[in-house]
């Protein structure tokens, strides 16, 4: 994707679609956190100088707030969730704020419930049907997922419990992460990304400084970026990448062979997005995209920061190369 990047766009709505409070013509700074994991992404935003009745609106009648950021040509939403909680302050005598702390999903993770029993004969698919159920009032709808397997259970299956436990048994057993993105329950293989073009990340597209290499992965930044979500592909050149100091210490060998298999770089430059922040200030300097991606190639081994129970027998199967679905 190459657009030019200037004359930044921002809207922020609090409230639903119907009903929408706009506060795009305010100074707005906003932090946001998302990444490959169950619990719940989360926005912390800042709206200047609003006037007490607008404050009160917000504090009293809203509960959704939607933020989309960009530049013309890329421009979309870099979050959707609910309102946690509204602080008011005073940054000088002259700038009053609101602060907004926003969650995406929360209300599905932490009191979302299951109560139902399935006949022998079950699949996958029937499950993730009884979750879905169970987070729709709660506002969750499906977003992507890959094609389940087709196996099916001999014996009946009972959901009782937490929603996110039943989550997290899926997981396993269909080697998926699984989190809520912009009110969407998403599954991604651990083996694959999210199908479409890949996003190329140069200092023409809007690259800051260079890419480095860490325990975690590939840390990259740029100017913010919609485009940039969990489980997508991100084209780096290779030769820009600053590459993570090794332990010489003989001691450090095994870390030294982990650390080389999952935090390598990709042969063809290819990587998958596992963390997207954006930060920004439309009437300041931040306007930026931090992202923490791993090589579409990389083997995910026993006990890594990625998904733990890869390769236990029965569970998950064994690593292998990422590929795409869809």
């Amino acid at each position: 994707m190459s657009v030019p990047q200037y004359l930044r766009q921002i809207s922020l709505k609090v409230g639903d679609a119907t009903d929408a409070l706009d506060l795009s013509d305010m100074r707005i700074r906003f932090a946001v956190r998302r990444g490959d994991i169950a619990t719940p992404n989360t926005a912390d935003i800042r709206v200047y100088n609003l006037s007490d009745d607008t404050v009160k609106k917000i504090q009293k009648e809203f509960e959704r707030v939607v933020l989309q950021a960009g530049y013309p040509g890329n421009y979309g939403t870099i979050f959707d969730g609910t309102i946690k909680q509204v602080r008011r302050g005073r940054e000088s005598q002259t700038d009053t704020y609101i602060d907004i702390t926003a969650a995406d999903g929360d209300s599905a993770y932490n009191f979302g419930v299951m109560n139902v029993t399935l006949a022998g004969g079950s699949t996958a698919q029937d499950h993730l049907d009884q979750v879905l159920k169970s987070l729709a009032s709660r506002g969750i709808t499906m977003g992507e997922s890959p094609e389940l397997s087709p196996s099916k259970l001999p014996r009946g299956k009972v959901f009782y419990g937490m929603t996110r436990d039943f989550l997290d048994i899926l997981g396993k057993t269909q080697d998926v992460s699984w989190s809520i993105q912009d009110r969407k329950l998403t599954l991604i293989p651990n083996n694959a990304y999210l199908p479409g073009d890949a996003v190329v990340v140069t200092s023409a597209t809007g690259m800051i400084g260079l890419p480095e290499q860490n325990q975690n992965g590939i840390n990259v930044r740029t100017l913010l970026n919609p485009g940039i979500r969990v489980g997508k592909r991100l084209k780096l050149d290779n030769t820009s990448i600053q590459k993570l100091r090794l332990n010489p210490a003989p001691l450090g060998q095994a870390s030294v062979d982990l650390s080389l298999i999952q935090i390598r770089t990709d042969s063809d430059g290819f990587y998958k997005v596992l963390v997207a922040n954006h930060y920004g200030d439309n009437r300041g300097n931040d306007w930026y995209t931090d992202t923490i991606c791993i090589s579409i190639d990389a083997a995910v081994t026993n006990g890594s920061m990625i998904k733990a129970g890869t390769g236990i027998p029965g569970a998950i199967a064994t690593p292998g190369p990422v590929k795409p679905f869809g």
